[in-house]
């Protein structure tokens, strides 16, 4: 049986385990020893690591013959050294055949509403962002330089049942008015994981796909939408100058950018269908 390491076991890595475990021996690394019950239960082998503490990852080398890499960059600096550290001891045995990296969308920075294709020229605006550029571009030369099948799944906004703005919506946050709103771009955490696991098998060599959903909507509407499915009042709104002044910067580096992510490279090549090609399919299904 095929050997398989998740780095980063997250919500979507575990979302992943019950499509894998089945052809798959799954290595899970964990930094924090007590994640390793609930990983055990769902069919993983955890490896106790930290991508931060690279002589802490030595079993990693060697071990896998395809790796997913879920793990975000860390909250600081120009770079992405954990990224750096995972490839340094993948480096060190025999190399995977495979390894598919989760990025952002924001990689492309603000595109003022444009329709954007996986071609695009980066143009990130955040330091965390930033990173993920980093993180991007050290994975396409490792790759290139070893002969690795690497691809790049670029994300947006995740949602499910427990990831919805439903705080927000009661804490009367605001969203922006229609005129100056931007596009926001969204994913089921159950389609990002199949997509994921789509992309081992047929993702092409440093190849990059949007993993999104077929919505094209402005952040406000999809704060009303979720709204309405929950008997909330809508959001009260603002002009951008005033939203900026009323929002954290984290939140402002999301509701400053609009971008319509392009699919039909995903759709195509990695042969996804959608169980939920918009966010108002997800919410009618939840109310039945």
């Amino acid at each position: 049986m095929k050997r398989i390491l998740i780095v980063g076991c997250g919500d979507i890595a575990r979302r992943t385990l019950p499509r894998l475990v089945q052809r798959y021996r799954v290595y899970a690394l964990v930094r924090n020893p007590e994640s390793c019950a609930g990983l055990r239960n769902l069919g993983a082998i955890p490896i106790v690591g930290d991508l931060d503490d690279r002589t802490s990852l030595a079993r990693l080398s060697g071990l896998a013959d395809a790796v997913l890499h879920f793990a975000p960059p860390p909250v600081n600096g120009d770079t992405d050294t954990r990224t750096r550290n995972l490839l340094s001891v993948l480096s060190q045995g025999a190399l995977p055949s495979c390894l598919i990296y989760i990025s952002t969308s924001g990689v492309y920075g603000d595109c003022a509403g444009e329709w954007v294709r996986e071609t695009r020229p980066l143009n990130a605006q955040s330091p965390r962002a930033q990173r993920r550029v980093d993180a991007e571009q050290q994975i396409r030369d490792w790759a290139r330089r070893n002969e690795v099948r690497a691809s790049i799944l670029r994300v947006p906004g995740i949602y499910a049942a427990d990831r919805l703005p439903v705080a927000r919506l009661r804490a009367d946050s605001p969203a922006i008015v229609a005129g100056e709103d931007g596009y926001s771009n969204h994913i089921h955490a159950d389609d990002l994981a199949r997509i994921s696991v789509a992309a081992l098998y047929r993702a092409k060599p440093c190849r990059v796909y949007h993993a999104t959903d077929d919505d094209e909507m402005k952040m406000g509407d999809y704060f009303d939408l979720v709204a309405d499915a929950y008997g909330l009042p809508h959001a009260p709104r603002m002009t951008r100058c005033e939203v900026q002044r009323a929002v954290s910067p984290m939140m402002w580096s999301f509701m400053n950018e609009s971008r319509r992510l392009a699919n039909q490279r995903m759709k195509c090549e990695l042969k996804v269908k959608l169980a939920y090609p918009t966010v108002a399919d997800f919410l009618e299904q939840m109310r039945r």
